[in-house]
Formats: structure tokens, sequence, C-alpha cells
């Protein structure tokens, strides 16, 4: 095949010349060689190319652009500090929160009194995985909303009149902290209910949808159920039975 012939078989193939030289010049090298087998393989179509250039190998040694990292604020050595006893439903204890400059909290340590070291253990993770996460930028509003009201063992009343009742250690802390350091809007009861809310209704009694009973209604003789009155006689509203009239 002369190289006019070759120009034109590349061009119908739309290949380049210049790469069909290329690949021209690698058959003639394959055949001087006396090689077996040849593979090629187009420029970016494998994640690792078998072969490379120079330059290729030069622009893969410049490192790339490095991700971003969390930066850790620790607290300075001298800190003020809040300390605050709790007690829940009779088991007591003490939470130290110390501050940053600016009076935000940047660390929690919690201190049960007179417990096994099992439940102290795990308060004291707590206390080293939410410092941790607040050192490393976590707001403590996610913290909060995420372990407030979370229910275990053990609960009970706690004498604090912000916080009534708390369902778990956990749930009395980070309401605390919320209430401290966010805002009194986490102080709300365990009924759902803050002391700045009122119901909306005078008497939610007057607006009832069931049907007033006579005082001396009888009871219905096939499910025993308070009948009402129904016209001279009395009809039962879970069954459907009458007293004897129709």
């Amino acid at each position: 095949m002369t190289a006019a012939t070759a120009a034109a078989d590349s061009g119908r193939r739309g290949i380049p010349f210049g790469r069909f030289l290329n690949i021209m010049g690698a058959h003639l090298d394959i055949w001087r060689l006396n090689l077996k087998a040849v593979a090629y393989n187009r420029e970016g179509s494998k994640h690792v190319p078998s072969l490379s250039s120079g330059e290729d190998q030069q622009q893969s040694s410049v490192p790339a652009e490095s991700t971003p990292r969390p930066g850790r604020r620790k607290l300075p050595d001298e800190r003020q500090s809040i300390t605050h006893k709790f007690s829940i439903g009779g088991h007591e204890g003490y939470l130290t929160v110390g501050l940053y400059e600016d009076g935000t909290p940047g660390e929690i340590f919690i201190t049960m009194a007179k417990e096994g070291s099992t439940i102290s253990g795990l308060m004291d993770s707590m206390a080293v995985v939410t410092s941790l996460s607040l050192q490393y930028g976590v707001p403590l509003r996610f913290l909060v909303d995420k372990f407030s009201h979370v229910r275990f063992e053990p609960s009970g009343w706690t004498g604090n009149s912000q916080i009534p009742y708390a369902k778990s250690i956990m749930d009395y802390i980070f309401r605390w902290l919320g209430a401290k350091f966010l805002g009194p809007e986490y102080t709300v009861t365990e009924a759902g209910e803050s002391p700045g809310l009122r119901t909306t209704e005078s008497d939610p009694q007057q607006v009832l949808q069931f049907a007033p009973t006579a005082p001396d209604a009888p009871l219905c003789a096939e499910c025993g159920s308070i009948m009402t009155r129904n016209g001279s006689c009395y009809k039962c509203g879970n069954c459907g039975g009458t007293s004897g009239c129709s």
C-alpha cells in the first residue's frame, strides 16, 4: 500500500493522517521486532494506561488540589466553665461546660454520683464525643436536636422548673444545653407544652361530637354500652340495638 492510498483509506475511516502514520510505523516496528501480538488503547479509555510519555508522568507527579479538612479549635489552657448539678429520678450528677472566650461551649464533662462503672463510662464517652464535635465545628443546635427527647432509663422528675421531667440523662443534658446557650424554646416539657402556650378553645368539652346521654339511660342488653334516647325509647350507638320500641 502506498502512502497516498493509506492516506485516502485513513480519511475514509475518519482517522487523522498523522495518527495513521504513527499506527503504520508501529506495525512496521512490530514486524521488524518479530512480535506475536500488539494491542491498541484509545487515550483515556482505561483508568491506568499501560504506557505513558514523560509529559504524562510529569503531570501525574504534580499533587492534586488538596481537599479541605476540618480544623479543630482547641480551648485555651485556662478557660471559664459552668458546673450544673442535676437529679433525674433520684440519680444525681454534675455537668461541667468549658467555654471559649466568646462564651460558647467547647467541651463538657459528665460526672454521675453513686453509679456503676458502666453508666459512668458511657457518660464519659458521650462527653468526649460531644466535646470533639463542638471543637471541630459541629453546631450545638444540631446536637441538641439529635439527642433531645431520647428515652431510656434512668428517667423521671428533675426538680428543675425549666425541665421538670427528663426522659433520660441525654435528654436532660442536651435540653439544658439548648436552654442555656440557644434559647428558652428548648425547655419544652414532655407533653409538648411550653409555659408560654395556651389552649385556643375556652372550653374544649363544649365541642364534643358525642351525643349527650341521659343520667337514667339503660345499658344495652347486647353489648352493655350506655344507650341514648331515640324518640320515646333508647338506642345503642355501639351495636345499634334498641330498648324494644320500633
